[in-house]
Parts: C-alpha cells; sequence; structure tokens
C-alpha cells in the first residue's frame, strides 16, 4: 500500500493545505477587528463626531467612525435617537458623548 496513491488521498491532502491559511486568516482578521485603544489609555475617539442609534436615557448606543459603542450623556441628560454628538471621554468601553448643535 503506497502513501497517497489514490485520487482521494490526494484530495484530502490538498482540502486540508487549502483549509489551514484560510482559518488562520479568519483568525487574524477577528483578532485585528477588536476595538482599539479604548482599554489601554489611549484613546483615539474623543472628539470624534458620532450619531445617536438609540435614545441616551441615560445609556444608548452610539455609531462613531463606523463601530457601534455603548455610551452615554455627559450631563446624564437623555438625548434623542439620530441626534449628532462629539465624544468628550471614555469609561473602559462606556464613551462619553455631548450633543452637538446643528449649524444653520
Amino acid at each position: 500500500m503506497e502513501l497517497f496513491a489514490s485520487f482521494y488521498d490526494w484530495f484530502v491532502l490538498w482540502a486540508l493545505v487549502a483549509a489551514v491559511p484560510i482559518f488562520l486568516f479568519g483568525i487574524v482578521a477577528a483578532a485585528l477587528s477588536r476595538h482599539k485603544g479604548i482599554g489601554n489609555g489611549k484613546v483615539e475617539l474623543i472628539g470624534s463626531m458620532g450619531l445617536t442609534e438609540t435614545n441616551l436615557k441615560p445609556e444608548g448606543a452610539v455609531l462613531v467612525r463606523g463601530e457601534l459603542w455603548r455610551a452615554r450623556s455627559v450631563t446624564g441628560e437623555a438625548v434623542e435617537r439620530y441626534s449628532r454628538v462629539r465624544v468628550k471621554g471614555a469609561r473602559g468601553h462606556l464613551l462619553l458623548v455631548e450633543v452637538v448643535a446643528l449649524e444653520k
């Protein structure tokens, strides 16, 4: 009996060779897609503009730089959905935001 004598044996071998890099790419992509900068003291989102996706009363969700974050108003007051906000600070993964007045 020869090693890899049949077509089936070669097919399985090449399927494994092809699947391993795809699997490794998925693991690396998932690891790199996680939030960066908020948890390590280097807050890169401060000053960024965002849009509330839910009502903030007192907490809700905001969209900042294409990512959805939990947020709370700096003043603690309720903020309506689809309001423009600016990030003023962070506590862990909770952003502190203020409402930005619309320009006329």
